[in-house]
């Protein structure tokens, strides 16, 4: 107990009176550091954001912004962490702190410290590139703070509605997940186009070039049970094997909404999350293997758009700081049937890697689930990773259909992916979510469309099968008979999407 620490805004902490449940926005705030807040508990409000040091894959530190209600406080032993408190003071303004003042971004100032961590990860994003005319972008944002009518939206700077870009680079949807409810949300905008780049003498800019924390083994031991980061994948599965009622736990996001909301409790909880074995992300010759502990963000960065179907995907996956954190194996792993992973997984064909003190073995996803939240991973396996086949469908989508845009629970999800040559469709793999007690492979209407001609009548046709695949049920997020019409109109539009796209190439 006595070897665990955390070093909050530069100073190190013991983690006294932690237990293997804390949260760190609760032992944050029993030490005094309450500029993070308890929002909503399970990580769709922003307001208990904090900063975390960690690798950029290059050997060097990227700030990257979390939400501190889900986080184990324990799993936080030997890394570094910035709250809002630390960036700046009453006295000595951080960059962002002072562009929301100016700007008018706080009212009553329970969600600020969230969306100041949430800004700074992005000021400190290296790759943050302005435009031509970025550097004029500060003086249009009123010196009071006034929000005048003229300042939006041009004047803000979006470059262009879907990605959101202001003039200074900043990605408005690094904001995602970070909610409030007195400014009506132009003002942060506003403070975020505004911001410029780090001073020469910033030091979490100079952080950056440093390595960030090795992941440490951890050990500690409460009333309420043990929590244990094993240092090896070894470790971890023998863990497993004596203690099969153990939760592994990645990135938390779904263990510490049942820790927060739901009072769950284990005598063990085992951090799979830094496991070296566990964070790879690698392209061979004939697939491509995603380490089970690979957080979504990282996902998307080192992949960078080279699987078409993912890079639809991660933005529409909760919010940033839930990406920061969750994993692709931790959404497979918990076997819900309205996970957003599943069905673009179960397009591409993935293949899930488990292992155990007896080794390993290699399963198709599509034969992973066996019920509700029930797959073939027994209690001593861990997922490992996921394998994806190449080369690639070359024809691919991934439809959400949600109360919200960005950052809600699915009602539905599809992927497609698709072969299509010489106008035939030569292969096909479509994925549901949401429709059934577990995620499934719409393979009726994989069988209607293989052999046939790309053609609206064709899609029509398959459209006709799609509505009758599964089970949909009626709930408070749809009902059964709209969950078939989307699924229908969903493969609408996807051959409406396909057949431009498809002429454009020829």
């Amino acid at each position: 107990m006595d070897q665990t620490n955390i070093t909050v805004n530069g100073q190190r902490r013991p983690l006294n009176g932690a237990s293997a449940h804390t949260t760190a926005l609760d032992w944050l705030r029993g030490n005094r550091l309450i500029g993070a807040k308890e929002g909503c508990a399970e990580g769709e409000c922003g307001a208990c954001a904090v900063l975390v040091a960690q690798s950029d894959g290059d050997g060097g530190t990227m700030w990257t912004s979390v939400n501190s209600c889900l986080v184990p406080v324990a799993a936080l032993d030997g890394q570094e962490v910035v709250t809002s408190e630390g960036l700046g003071t009453p006295e000595n303004l951080h960059p962002v702190q002072e562009k929301l003042a100016i700007a008018g971004g706080s009212q009553c100032g329970y969600c600020t410290p969230g969306f100041v961590c949430s800004m700074a990860a992005e000021f400190y994003r290296r790759d943050r590139t302005p435009t031509a005319d970025g550097a004029a972008h500060e003086d249009r944002v009123p010196a009071d703070g006034a929000a005048q009518a003229d300042s939006v939206p041009a004047a803000c700077g979006a470059s262009d509605g879907a990605s959101e870009h202001g003039p200074n680079g900043f990605d408005l949807h690094s904001l995602s997940g970070n909610l409030c409810r007195c400014t009506g949300y132009r003002p942060i905008r506003d403070a975020a186009y505004s911001i410029g780049e780090p001073a020469a003498d910033d030091t979490f800019a100079a952080r950056r070039d440093r390595p960030a924390p090795e992941p440490v083994p951890t050990t500690l031991e409460a009333a309420d049970g043990r929590f244990i980061r094993p240092a090896t994948l070894a470790d971890a599965v023998q863990l497993l094997a004596e203690n099969p009622t153990a939760v592994p736990v990645a990135g938390s996001t779904d263990w510490g909404v049942e820790v927060n909301l739901r009072g769950r409790r284990a005598p063990l909880v085992i951090a799979i999350d830094r496991l070296p074995e566990l964070g790879a992300l690698e392209f061979g010759d004939d697939e491509l293997e995603i380490g089970a502990g690979v957080s979504l963000s990282e996902a998307e960065r080192v992949l960078d758009g080279r699987v078409p179907l993912l890079a639809e995907l991660f933005p529409q996956f909760a919010s940033r700081l839930i990406r920061n954190r969750a994993t692709l194996g931790g959404n497979l792993g918990t076997g819900s049937p309205i996970g957003d992973a599943p069905p673009a997984l179960l397009a591409l064909g993935a293949r899930v890697v488990l292992a155990s003190v007896d080794g390993e073995r290699e399963v198709e996803l599509d034969e992973y689930f066996t019920g509700y939240r029930k797959t073939v991973r027994r209690p001593d396996e861990l997922i490992r990773s996921i394998r994806i086949p190449l080369p690639l469908a070359r024809v691919t989508a991934f439809h959400k259909i949600a109360k919200r845009r960005f950052d809600d629970i699915s009602s539905v999800a599809i992927g497609f992916a698709l072969d299509i040559t010489d106008g035939i469709v030569t292969s096909a793999r479509i994925g549901l979510g949401g429709v059934a007690a577990t995620p499934l492979r719409a393979r009726n209407t994989e069988a209607a469309l293989v052999g046939k001609p790309w053609t609206e009548e064709t899609a029509r046709a398959a459209a006709a099968v799609l509505d009758s695949e599964g089970t949909p049920m009626s709930d408070h997020r749809a009902s059964s008979s709209y969950r078939s019409a989307m699924l229908s109109q969903a493969m609408l539009k996807f051959f409406g999407q396909t057949s431009e796209e498809l002429e454009v190439t020829v």
